[in-house]
This record gives structure tokens, sequence and C-alpha cells, in this order.
């Protein structure tokens, strides 16, 4: 019963945990108990290595060139909020043969959207409490090619 209420326990941490932390790998240290036992009263020391080590985002550049109007409006927007933790990106893609615009969640459990080369929202391909989107395109992830970061958030 022990085992299986601290299963669930650590079930739920990684969860919560886990929903707004893109690019981020965590490890353990490993250190083995003084006395060799883990049933012991000895905790390991902490390590002095960092044991938080960031990925790097799929694009550092960010394609300046052929913004449309409606996205530099979405970009002044997106400003003047609260910076989002992770940053929004825009990424653009071609999808089902369209330039489409693919916005990134401010966090956790947020939908991300995907708009039309016109500025009309196509669908929400992913996020959610599900993570699955409203379910207008889940072929999204699979049928998307040429990725190119359009923006980051700086702040």
């Amino acid at each position: 019963m022990r085992s299986a209420l601290l299963f669930a326990s650590l079930s739920i941490i990684t969860l919560l945990s886990a929903g707004c932390q893109t690019g981020v790998n965590v490890t353990t240290p490993t250190d083995a108990p003084v006395s060799g036992s883990v049933y012991g009263t000895d905790t390991p020391a902490p390590t002095s290595a960092n044991t938080v080590m960031p990925t790097p985002t799929r694009s550092s550049i960010a394609d300046t060139t052929g913004r449309p109007a409606w996205l530099r409006e979405r970009i002044q927007k997106i400003l003047a909020e609260e910076p989002a933790n992770p940053p929004v990106q825009v990424f653009r893609y071609l999808y089902n043969d369209q330039v489409v615009y693919y916005e990134t969640a401010p966090c956790c459990d947020f939908f991300t959207t995907l708009y039309a080369a016109d500025g009309k929202v196509i669908c929400q391909p992913d996020g959610g409490i599900t993570g699955k989107g409203d379910g207008r395109c889940p072929d999204f992830p699979k049928k998307r090619t040429q990725e190119t970061l359009v923006w980051q958030d700086p702040r």
C-alpha cells in the first residue's frame, strides 16, 4: 500500500512539474548512502554538480522576413502582456500545402494556436487538459513540414 501511494504521489509530482518545463532535462545525483543501505537514516550528500541541464531550442535564429501584418500585431499584443514561462514562440510551417503559423502556449494546459496565412485560426492542435488540443487538426504534428522559427519572446 505504501509503495502504491508513493508511486501515485511521484506520478502526480512528475505531471505537475513537467507541465511548463519544456526544453529541460532533470537528472538525479546517484551517490550511494554512507551506510550502503537505502533503508537506513543516511541521506546521500548533495552534489555540487548542476543537475538541471537545459536543452537547446529547435532554432535560435528567427526569420523576420515576410511577417504578415496580423502577425506583427499579434506579437505586439503578446509583448504587452506579462512574459510567459516558457517564452511564446511562433513557427511557420507548410501544412496541407498551405503556409501556416503555429503559436506555442504560454504554459501548462493552455491550447496552442494554428493560424492560416491570413491570420484566421484553423485549430488548436495541442495543449489543454488532454494535451490533444481541440481535435480539429489531429494530423498537424505528422503532416507539418519546413519548420521555421519566425519569432520568440525575447524577455
